[in-house]
This record gives C-alpha cells, sequence and structure tokens, in this order.
C-alpha cells in the first residue's frame, strides 16, 4: 500500500472517534508499528485534530468530513452494482476491499444519490466462479510479481496432469474465469479454466518473458473461453 493511500485509509479508521492504539492499526494495514508511529506523526504535523501517543493510543477529537463527489445517480449505481460484483465473485481479498472501498464512497456521497443504489438488479456468478476463488489471489500475486506457478490441472474430460507454467493475465467471461499463461511443458500459450485447477504453487522461480511470449502476443491471438 503506498503511503499516501495508508494514510487516508488511517483517517477513515479514526473518524469512528474511538480510541484506537498503534499496534492494532498497524496490524489492521499490515504494517510495523514503528511505521504507524511515522504516519500519525506527519497526520498529527499536517493538523489534524488527533490526540494520543505511543503506548496509549490515538483519538481523532473532531470530525473530519472529505466533500461530496459529485455523481449522477447513474454513475453511483454503476460504481456500486460494480462493487457487488467484485464482492460476489468471491476473490477474498478484492471482496474485502470492494467492502471497504464502499464504505468510503458512503462516507462521502450524499444519501439521496444512495437510495436504491444497491438494488439487486444483476445476476451474479455462480458454482464456477465460487470454485475460482481460492486460486484468485495467488495468481494475481504471480501476475504481479512474474513468478512461475506449478497447476494441478483436470480438463473437461477429466484428463489430469501437472503443469508448470509463466501467468500472463485473469480474464472473466461472465461465468468462468480463466488464466492465459505460457505453459512450459507445452511451450506455447495455453487457457487455463481456474474452477479446474486442483492444486496451486508459487515456485518462487522470477521470469522475464520475451516478446513473442508475452502478454502482447496473447492479446493479438484473441482467444474465447476454453470449453
Amino acid at each position: 500500500m503506498r503511503r499516501t493511500d495508508r494514510l487516508f485509509e488511517l483517517i477513515q479508521i479514526l473518524r469512528d472517534g474511538r480510541l484506537h492504539t498503534a499496534r492494532d492499526m498497524a496490524a489492521r494495514l499490515e504494517v510495523s508499528t514503528r511505521t504507524l508511529w511515522r504516519d500519525m506523526a506527519t497526520l498529527i504535523a499536517s493538523g489534524l485534530p488527533v490526540e494520543g501517543e505511543r503506548g496509549v493510543g490515538y483519538i481523532l477529537r473532531e470530525p473530519v468530513t472529505l466533500p461530496p463527489l459529485t455523481l449522477t445517480p447513474d454513475e453511483v449505481q454503476a460504481l456500486t452494482l460494480g462493487l457487488q460484483l467484485v464482492t460476489r465473485a468471491a476473490d477474498p481479498s478484492l471482496a474485502r476491499a470492494a467492502d471497504s472501498l464502499q464504505a468510503k464512497i458512503a462516507a462521502v456521497i450524499p444519501a439521496r444519490l444512495l437510495e436504491g443504489a444497491g438494488q439487486a438488479t444483476w445476476v451474479f456468478p455462480g458454482a464456477e466462479a465460487l470454485a475460482a476463488a481460492p486460486h484468485l489471489p495467488l495468481l494475481r500475486r504471480a501476475i504481479r510479481l512474474q513468478e512461475r506457478v506449478r497447476l494441478a490441472y483436470r480438463t473437461a474430460e477429466d484428463q489430469r496432469s501437472e503443469r508448470t507454467v509463466r501467468p500472463l493475465v485473469l480474464e472473466f467471461w461472465g461465468r468462468a474465469w480463466t488464466l492465459a499463461a505460457w505453459c512450459e511443458a507445452r511451450d506455447d500459450f495455453r487457457s487455463f479454466r481456474v474452477d479446474r485447477i486442483d492444486g496451486l504453487a508459487l515456485t518462487g522461480e522470477v521470469f522475464v518473458q520475451p516478446p513473442g511470449r508475452d502478454l502482447v502476443a496473447w492479446r493479438l491471438r484473441h482467444p474465447g473461453p476454453p470449453d
């Protein structure tokens, strides 16, 4: 998390007016207590009405408000439904982020714009997306870090294999997630249904994908979802 994002998140935590210990806030933001102390010193120096000290905790003594966002009702509904889609797609880490973002939006958007914005008007992903969910956080990490992944995979015909792949991108097709990757066993691109992955492990081996085997080359082929 960037420091600017972390400072904003600290303000959101403190806005409830309760006493928060440095240890609890550091654990929530996944940083060290020492980093949390430095961040709080920055907020206090900027004029935020916070009282507290190391070993005691911090409390916001005056309400802090942010200017309302200028959005149309249709824009609010599009944003809300999009966040609901992320939440119900069942990737745990993204679901938590979507919940947090919904709370931030609700805090700065006028209540009249939120009325009816979250009504259920969509059909959200089902069994395939739920089956894929446990693998999505690790795959996103592997793509971000360009790290080889070892897969235990089964086809629609229940044929099973072990693959070492270089993950390129996750794609959602309205029903199922797929992983586009360079398969080292096949020496070619392959698309894997994430819900058919039975096992997944990061190898710790970083790769650099040469031209012709990268995401640009994959996009040129532009395949549809696998069967």
